[in-house]
């Protein structure tokens, strides 16, 4: 008995949680499926700690499951969770979606999460963040802090609502900048991605948004090496360089999850897509570099708060 109770803590954080109290719902035991790692200090990383908060709110075991990069490997995988009792599996991107809708028939006692993606069938649910209004104020502080007038957003894909959002915001903020954009057409292509910052970089743009989980913090690295600036994406990534990355655009994924557990819990999660926004507190802006003056640090919050309780941006508000 003391040695299994060793084993269950010695691997708490690696498989499982040891058991805790069981939740008296709906929820049974919860599981992550990402596409990469966890350990990539962003989008991986982010939803592990969304599982790991699950657990803490709703005790008994969780499980996660690393390169779930194809509809076979899914498959396996939901089959092996099935059979440990789990019945809430999060698929950590928008790709899942698309998996869950065609196997989730075969598994009619387990609800199926995916995120930014077109959830189609009664077990399964896509939680998706609007991401314009993000971007929106990540522009707005690009554009002003830019000393060429030559900013740059390096996006994963051109479908991306908070690129728009990021030249909207630029252009409100200051109509003289000019925004240069290019795709990487992938989240984690790192190669590509640095070279295509290479060439921004060599059109003279100084502020990066680095709008790809995947390969942002090795684009943010070679920024600091360059001694440029970026807008984090996704997490607070202030941790990286106070005096390069001047504010971050972050999505509280771990945040929303909890939520949907707790709906789901309930046996209140809806099926089909749910979208979520800054008015939910679950999209914030990260800390402040030093290197931004307090006046438009205020400035910014004002702003962000008038969003929050009228959802017009402050172009839109300009306008009306």
């Amino acid at each position: 008995m003391l040695k299994k109770i060793g084993i269950c803590m010695l691997f708490a954080l690696l498989l499982s949680g040891c058991d805790k109290t069981e939740s008296s719902g709906h929820l049974k035991k919860a599981a992550l499926l990402v596409p990469n790692t966890i350990n990539d200090q962003v989008w991986g990383t982010k939803g592990y700690k969304g599982l790991l908060a699950i657990q803490s709110r709703f005790g008994g075991n969780i499980f996660y499951k690393e390169k779930m990069n194809s509809k076979f490997i899914v498959e396996q995988a939901v089959k092996d969770l099935q059979g440990k009792g789990v019945n809430l599996i999060i698929g950590h991107g928008s790709e899942y979606a698309e998996y869950f809708n065609e196997i989730s028939d075969k598994y009619p006692d387990i609800r199926f999460v995916s995120f930014n993606g077109n959830a189609t069938k009664p077990n399964t649910t896509s939680l998706n963040f609007k991401a314009k209004a993000m971007g929106f104020f990540g522009g707005m502080v690009a554009a002003e802090m830019s000393q060429t007038k030559q900013i740059g957003v390096l996006a994963a894909y051109d479908w991306q609502p908070e690129v728009k959002g990021f030249i909207e915001g630029a252009g409100f903020q200051d109509q003289q900048v000019k925004v240069d954009v290019e795709y990487v057409n992938g989240w984690d292509d790192e190669e590509k991605a640095l070279q295509l910052l290479n060439k921004m970089i060599s059109n003279g743009d100084d502020i990066f948004y680095p709008a790809g989980d995947g390969f942002n913090v090795p684009v943010i690295e070679r920024l600091k090496e360059k001694q440029l600036y970026a807008i984090g994406y996704v997490s607070d990534q202030s941790n990286l360089g106070s005096t390069t990355i001047l504010t971050s655009t972050i999505q509280n994924v771990d945040d929303l999850y909890v939520r949907a557990a707790e709906k789901f819990d309930k046996n209140e999660l809806k099926s089909g897509n749910l979208f979520f926004d800054i008015q939910d507190g679950v999209i914030i802006m990260g800390q402040y570099s030093p290197l931004v003056k307090k006046s438009f640090q205020a400035e910014m919050k004002k702003y962000f708060q008038l969003y929050k309780e009228t959802g017009k941006l402050p172009d839109e508000l300009k306008e009306g």
